[in-house]
């Protein structure tokens, strides 16, 4: 990778490949926009897109200024890189777009990356691996049972405690600590009952 940047840099090449590409694509977009200088003196731009516009759909378009590196479109300053729009408005005044590509595009700053030169690994068979010095302990607490049913490592909060507390109420007589068939009132209940459904 350093070597293919160094061959781009003798051709002559400032910017990386992929922003080139990009820049030739929104060049071409360019030529088919409208603009509308807002403030020279502020660089700031109406820019309006003419192209696959329908007849029912009013034309989109987009606020540029150069000053502060933005474009309603928000490619300029989320890519730091010309949005088609920004390349048209500076077709319209005439400024090279160039200037507004980040330098973190130049092939002088990648070839930084791949400049440093990594030695060259020994064959794993000559590899020296000094012998472990500690005893690896296992802790039998976070062993799993194998045997009847698995437990939950779940953490129980609030919601938790009461909804196990709300679970083991009675079905007669919606107390806790019993259940329908040992409850106190069931015969009561039951009785009850009975003698409405003689009535």
């Amino acid at each position: 990778m350093g070597q293919q940047q160094v061959n781009q840099m003798e051709a002559g090449h400032v910017f990386v490949e992929g922003i080139r590409d990009a820049m030739v694509v929104n060049r071409r977009m360019a030529r088919s926009m409208t603009v509308e200088v807002y403030s020279r003196h502020n660089e700031t731009f109406r820019v309006t897109e003419t192209i696959d516009c329908r007849p029912s759909i009013p034309p989109r378009s987009y606020g540029v200024d150069l000053q502060n590196r933005r474009c309603d479109c928000r490619r300029f300053q989320t890519l730091h890189f010309p949005c088609a729009h920004v390349v048209a408005a500076c077709a319209k005044v005439g400024l090279n777009v160039e200037q507004f590509i980040d330098e973190v595009y130049t092939i002088e700053r990648t070839l930084r990356v791949w400049e440093n030169e990594f030695p060259v690994l020994p064959d794993l068979s000559t590899w020296e691996v000094p012998p472990t010095t500690f005893e690896l302990v296992l802790d039998i607490r976070l062993r799993r049972n194998l045997k009847g049913r698995p437990q939950s490592s779940r953490i129980h909060n609030e919601m938790a405690i009461r909804e196990k507390s709300d679970r083991n109420l009675c079905g007669v007589c919606r107390l806790p600590g019993h259940n329908q068939s040992k409850c106190p009132l069931r015969n009561y209940h039951v009785g009850q009952l009975s003698q409405s459904g003689r009535n």
